[in-house]
């Protein structure tokens, strides 16, 4: 089977949730398709595909899919990208809808009102069926995906359950199928069985930023938050002189961001690294900081280890944490609310990042501010280094236990196996 594959050009949540899906399909031939920060991860993770298309321009996949990749298609699978579904759609192909935030999609008009306009699609093309569905917002339009598409795998998260209540409750003519963590299983396994590093790279700290790069952030513009990051990193070896060598990670540090620096004797090595080996230093280093987006902390749970998030990067971090509030690594979580008492975050994914971003500005930029944050953040390294080790597997165990659900692999595969 040639199954057509993309991600949602957001970060590297979605890319990841793709790679992991393609690493279970080992014996078909697995063609992605995308652009940005997805197609960055997927050329860094390229043996979970037989090939890779990539587009340059900042909205590609909305423009110049070429039909052919359709056409000799026989499934497609979508990671959050509604446009790829919409493009199935028309194209009359099979598509199955993958979403690892499906409690996060906010929207205005109902979920009735929404499926009244998928029930009129029409097929003549890709741009008709867009300007169709042009009054949804971005939110609206995923949740107009999973109306269209033959299958919609969801990844359990708080929440879940509610909105798959309310999609049967607007009599939603979708198959729904709830899983646990959309991860890479079998890299997990190999992470496990992995011994201690034998290549020097022992690393006593490590700091996931993960993709970083969306529809707002990016390496180069907006970047505020990652050039506090890099103030920061001085002053976390200065107070923690037990870290003398830390793994800085994730999408930021490809190309001229990456190397090895060294402070006052200690390393910090920045990377972006292929997601296996990423594994391996997970299941490898004692302690870690995370942005706190779900397929890491999926990831991190499952190979027992419990990490501590940083600062939301964007609104999708906020809705994490809260909806995790009431675990210890909840209340562990790093928060631009310690630094700002009783700051107002728009409760919006673009308003709301791009409030976040501002304020990553203004923690950077005033020295007040930043030692507020340095102060308070050291105050949550210090609570989750003093977790005994009976204390941190009871906080992992917590943690799956809030993300856990059908098997991934058995889900996905059996609607892949049913359409052949």
């Amino acid at each position: 089977m040639r199954i057509l594959m993309g991600a949602q050009n957001c970060g590297f949540g979605p890319a990841s949730v793709l790679v992991a899906v393609a690493r279970l399909l080992p014996g078909h031939e697995r063609v992605f398709v995308g652009d940005g920060v997805a197609a960055d991860f997927a050329r860094r993770n390229s043996t979970a595909f037989t090939s890779i298309h990539e587009f340059d321009q900042p909205r590609g996949m909305g423009e110049v899919l070429p039909d052919r990749l359709l056409e000799e298609s026989d499934q497609v699978v979508s990671v959050m990208d509604a446009d790829l579904v919409l493009r199935a759609v028309v194209a009359r192909r099979p598509v199955v809808l993958v979403d690892c935030l499906f409690g996060f999609w906010q929207h205005r008009h109902s979920l009735e009102r929404i499926r009244e306009l998928c029930a009129a699609v029409p097929h003549a093309s890709f741009q008709a069926a867009r300007r169709h569905l042009a009054c949804l917002s971005p939110h609206e339009r995923v949740l107009a995906a999973h109306l269209l598409a033959d299958h919609s795998v969801v990844q359990n998260f708080p929440g879940v359950p509610r909105r798959m209540a309310e999609f049967t409750d607007a009599d939603a003519q979708c198959a729904l199928h709830l899983t646990g963590p959309l991860v890479d299983l079998e890299g997990l396994q190999q992470a496990r069985e992995d011994g201690p590093a034998t290549d020097g790279a022992h690393y006593d700290l490590l700091i996931n930023t993960g993709g970083f790069k969306n529809f707002l952030l990016d390496f180069e513009a907006n970047n505020d938050y990652l050039r506090l990051i890099d103030r920061w990193i001085p002053d976390l070896l200065a107070d923690w002189p037990r870290f003398t060598h830390v793994l800085l990670c994730g999408g930021p540090y490809a190309g001229a961001r990456g190397g090895t620096h060294r402070t006052s004797g200690r390393r910090v090595d920045r990377w972006f690294l292929p997601q296996r080996e990423l594994l391996r230093q997970v299941a490898r280093t004692p302690h870690s900081l995370l942005a706190p987006g779900l397929s890491a902390l999926n990831e991190a749970t499952l190979l027992g280890r419990l990490p501590l998030a940083l600062h939301e990067q964007h609104y999708a971090h906020t809705f994490t944490v809260r909806n995790l509030a009431d675990t210890l690594f909840g209340h562990l979580a790093g928060r631009f609310a310690d630094v700002l008492p009783g700051h107002t975050l728009p409760e919006d994914d673009y308003a709301g990042t791009g409030a976040l971003m501002a304020v990553a500005g203004r923690v950077r930029r005033d020295d007040d501010l930043y030692a507020r944050f340095r102060s308070t953040f050291n105050a949550r390294i210090e609570q989750y280094l003093s977790l005994t080790p009976a204390q941190q597997r009871e906080a992992v165990a917590e943690l799956r236990h809030c993300l856990d659900g059908p098997p991934a692999p058995s889900v996905i595969v059996s609607i892949l196996t049913a359409a052949r």
